[in-house]
Parts: C-alpha cells; sequence; structure tokens
C-alpha cells in the first residue's frame, strides 16, 4: 500500500520518513518503540495474538497508531480463523476483537477502529465468510491510509490558529504526538511539523513525560531525524520557562476526548494545561474527530489505564526508590475543557463547546 496517495496531492515521503507500521503482503512492520532512542529496530508481526501484546507492552503506542495496528490485528486473527461458516467466522471474529479491546483501555481510537472493522463484514452481508478476509484487509489498509491523511490535514489546520507574531513560535508539547504515535506526520507535533516547513517555528519545547520518557526518547528523536529544532525539559520545568517567556503556544494530543470537551491524554497534561492558564498561554489539543468519544458526557466517565508500578520505581530497570514505598501510575489524566483553547481535528478548529458540530462527521467514519 502506498503511503504516499494524499487526497491533497503530498509526496509524504518528501515531509516524513517515519513510520511506525508497514504492511507486507501478509505481514506487517511496527518500529519497536521499547529501544529507542538508542537502537532502531523493526518488530514483525503475523498473528493478532502477538499484535496485542505489542499494543500492551507498547512496541506501538499512540492512540491512532494503536487504532491502525488493532486493524491489522483484526485482519490476523480472521485469517487464522480458517475455514469456517460465516456465522462461526463471526462470532469467533468478535473473540479477536474483544482480545484487542483489552489491551489499552483509555485510548478510544482503538475501540473506532474495531467497531469500523466489525461493521465493514457485518455489511458484507452477501460475502462468504472465505471471502471476508480480504475485505478485512481492505479495510485495514484504508484505515490507515485515512489516519495518514487526516493527520496531515490536522497538522495543516493547527497553522490558522498559531499565534500571530513578528517573529518564529516556540512550541510545546508532552508526550509524542508524532509520527511514531499515528500512521505518520503526527497530531500535534503534525502542527509543530507543518509550522517548521513554512518556517514559522523558532522551536519545539518537549517534555520529558516521566515516567516512561516518551517525549525525551520519541519526540527528541523525531524532532532531531527530520532537523526540527527542539529543547527537552523535565515536566517540572514548564512553569518556569513559561514564566521567562519562552513559550507562545501548547499544543498536546489526546487519547480520548469526552463530549463536553474534557480530554485524557498522557499524565501531566491537567497541570500543564493549568499552568498554561496561568501564564494566559493558547493551550490546544490536536487529535482526529475519531478520537472524541460521543457516548461519554464528560471526562469523568473516562477509564484512566494504571500501569505497572515498575515504571516509577525504576529507570531502565534499575530501582530508584527506596525499599518499602509504595507507588501510584495512573497512565493519563483528564484535562477539563474549561482549560482548553480549542480542538484542533482534520475538519478544523472547535471550541470544546463547538464538538457537537462534529458528530455527523464522526459517525461517518464508522460504518
Amino acid at each position: 500500500m502506498p503511503l504516499n496517495s494524499l487526497n491533497a496531492d503530498v509526496d509524504m515521503s518528501e515531509i516524513t520518513h517515519v513510520y511506525p507500521i508497514l504492511w507486507r503482503e501478509d505481514h506487517i512492520l511496527l518500529i519497536d518503540q521499547t529501544r529507542l532512542p538508542r537502537e532502531y529496530g523493526l518488530v514483525e508481526i503475523r498473528r493478532s495474538e502477538d499484535l496485542a501484546e505489542a499494543i500492551r507492552t507498547m512496541i506501538v503506542r499512540g492512540a491512532p497508531a494503536i487504532g491502525v495496528a488493532a486493524s491489522y490485528g483484526m485482519y490476523m486473527g480472521a485469517k487464522e480463523l480458517g475455514e469456517v461458516d460465516r456465522a462461526t467466522f463471526l462470532s469467533k471474529l468478535e473473540d479477536v476483537a474483544e482480545m484487542l479491546r483489552g489491551t489499552r483501555p483509555t485510548a478510544v481510537n482503538l475501540f473506532w477502529a474495531i467497531e469500523r472493522m466489525m461493521g465493514a463484514v457485518q455489511d458484507s452481508r452477501e460475502i462468504q465468510a472465505d471471502k471476508l478476509v480480504a475485505v478485512l484487509l481492505k479495510e485495514a489498509q484504508a484505515i490507515h491510509l485515512s489516519d495518514l491523511e487526516t493527520c496531515y490535514r490536522i497538522g495543516e489546520q493547527g497553522l490558522g490558529v498559531l499565534p500571530e507574531s513578528p517573529s518564529k513560535l516556540r512550541i510545546m508539547t508532552h508526550c509524542n504526538t508524532g509520527s511514531l504515535a499515528t500512521a505518520g506526520y503526527g497530531t500535534a507535533l503534525g502542527v509543530v511539523r507543518s509550522a517548521h516547513r513554512r518556517g514559522r517555528l523558532e522551536r519545539v519545547y518537549a517534555g520529558e513525560t516521566r515516567p516512561r520518557l516518551q517525549g525525551a526518547k520519541l519526540t527528541a528523536w523525531e524532532c532531531v531525524q527530520e532537523d526540527i529544532p527542539v529543547t527537552l525539559i523535565t515536566d517540572s520545568m514548564a512553569a518556569h520557562c513559561m514564566n521567562q517567556g519562552r513559550i507562545d503556544v501548547v499544543i498536546v494530543g489526546a487519547d480520548r476526548i469526552a463530549a463536553n470537551g474534557d480530554t485524557a491524554n498522557k499524565i501531566g497534561t491537567y497541570g500543564l494545561a493549568l499552568v498554561a492558564k496561568a501564564h494566559n498561554i493558547p493551550f490546544y489539543v490536536a487529535a482526529p474527530i475519531s478520537t472524541v468519544d460521543f457516548a461519554l458526557a464528560d471526562g469523568s466517565q473516562i477509564p484512566i489505564e494504571e500501569r505497572d508500578p515498575a515504571e516509577i520505581a525504576q529507570i531502565e530497570g534499575e530501582p530508584i526508590c527506596p525499599a518499602g514505598a509504595e507507588f501510584y501510575n495512573p497512565a493519563f489524566d483528564v484535562t477539563p475543557a474549561e482549560l482548553i483553547t480549542g480542538v484542533i481535528t482534520e475538519e478544523g478548529c472547535v471550541t470544546p463547546e463547538e464538538l457537537s458540530t462534529l458528530k455527523d462527521s464522526a459517525h461517518a467514519s464508522v460504518r
């Protein structure tokens, strides 16, 4: 499947060369993000169980990328079923879907992609089970290319809301929202990428993102690969940098957005939004419309994944805390809508109060 076939007639190979998921005839290749930046390596995935484990262990991560990967996981699971009747096929495919749903509870793109894949086979009522595997592959490839197109459009839409300034902009971001977190190009880092391409970026400030250090390991790596000026800071330095006048705007990604605009993103995002508000700095969320969960009224209904305490207790396998200490390790927090200046989507930027205007677009993206 070509990755440069954009509706916008843009050759993606000219503006980004980092693709975390690649389709290769009968399997996918994933960039092993747990090994970056010290080592660049690819993991070959042929089975749905292995794909589920890759999501669970964060070999592939980032809400849009997880959705793309899961769609291929659905295809792989269907291919493993062998010759069965249609009813059995659909029942067994639901088992595959449930296995994939159980990998990461917060990222709604995972559930969106699975629902779209299930819809593809349910819509194909006249097609026999042995032909449905091909239907699923076609749908997974469509999701893959669509996410790439969507991210490019988010980046371009973001240019329209960046603060007007006679000088180049200093943009702060959190976690990794770039090519590695999507099919390519990125969401929040996609806006950074577009600003850089248009000569509007002075530099991006990347928070390290404890405890897994996605900002330090992944965002900084991506920026270095593409000559985007990047300054890495610890998460606790954000307030100081804003107070010193180093930050013009904050742009983050999202794993799930409730109907009222409350946004779940990597832990630390809520604190960053509070600090931006205190310094009168615009705070934007960049995400595809598929990340908006209109079934949830507000952020209190978003499930928050809790991860292994070892992620806090250790760094690179080395203990950093005294024995006997207890740990709390939520992977995400929820930023209230009132702290968010706007949500940048592929259809444009809206305020949290205007999210409902995108509901028809969200429904159209799922069969």
